[in-house]
């Protein structure tokens, strides 16, 4: 167990301290799997609506744990750290340009944990595409999609983008349904049926309903519906129950859905010729 193996920075490396190295990393685990159940035991009802948040902080105290107990792992075995950070800082720098994405993906991941801007839990827009956070790790993170499709997201594309974090503050949403009707309809009636067909959803979450006139368009007069909802993840079933919510309330009080129309005028000289062709 004492014979020699190979030497790092000066220090021989034996079986028997492999055996140590491992059964001090070994404990290191443990002893974070201990202080993250018994964190998660103690913190549980403090954190009652913000599991996003304890489970970020236990992951990043994972980490420090396996860090340090790799560094007591290391000297416990005799290799001293700074002469081995000394002789391989040239090779370091050598994986570092190597190994870009992945140190900007750990760097991006430590900074996400840190700031837990960002949770378990969460419902994101990234990238045009709406996904819940199921898992933060220090390199990726797994999200899934609305279609069920479970993603790994590098983080640095996550913390180096624009993303939409519809829950960090609360759950609340301001859903928009946008609709055109034509210009012959009554806009007082519109807009009557658009805020009655608003008030009755059951899943809105208060009285704040806002009918908007968007825009006259080339063939429609555009009318945006808002209310506010708290499930983001389910923004695209309560828009499709308001759109025909709003159909059959336009259909039952003879409200005409706008669709794009052409009118074609042509010259005297062309309509002439139409006429003599039409008599032959």
């Amino acid at each position: 167990m004492t014979k020699k193996l190979f030497t790092i920075s000066g220090t021989e490396v034996t079986p028997l301290s492999i055996v140590i190295f491992i059964f001090i990393i070994l404990i290191a685990f443990v002893v974070s799997k201990i202080f993250e159940r018994g964190l998660k035991k103690a913190l549980t009802k403090r954190f009652h609506k913000r599991e996003g948040t304890l489970a970020a902080l236990l992951r990043l105290l994972h980490y420090i744990i396996l860090i340090i107990g790799y560094g007591i792992a290391l000297q416990t075995v005799g290799v001293d750290l700074s002469a081995l950070f000394a002789a391989g800082a040239v090779f370091a720098i050598a994986i570092g340009f190597a190994m870009q994405n992945i140190i900007q993906n750990f760097v991006s991941g430590v900074i996400l944990l840190l700031e837990r801007s960002i949770k378990p839990g969460d419902i994101l827009e990234v990238e045009g595409k709406l996904v819940k956070v199921i898992a933060m790790g220090i390199r990726t993170t797994v999200v899934r999609s609305r279609l069920q499709e479970d993603l790994i997201m590098p983080n640095s594309v996550i913390a180096q983008s624009t993303v939409k974090n519809y829950t960090l503050r609360d759950n609340q949403f301001r859903l928009e349904v946008l609709v055109g009707v034509s210009y012959d309809s009554d806009m007082e009636l519109v807009m009557k049926v658009l805020r009655e067909t608003a008030m009755n959803v059951s899943w809105k979450v208060d009285e704040n309903i806002n009918i908007q006139m968007r825009d006259f368009g080339t063939s429609s007069v555009d009318f945006g519906v808002y209310v506010t909802i708290d499930e983001p993840w389910e923004r695209s079933n309560y828009a499709s129950k308001l759109r025909q919510d709003i159909w059959f309330a336009f259909k039952r009080n003879g409200i005409v859905i706008a669709y794009p129309q052409i009118d074609v005028h042509l010259d005297k000289s062309i309509n002439e010729a139409f006429t003599k062709i039409a008599e032959r």
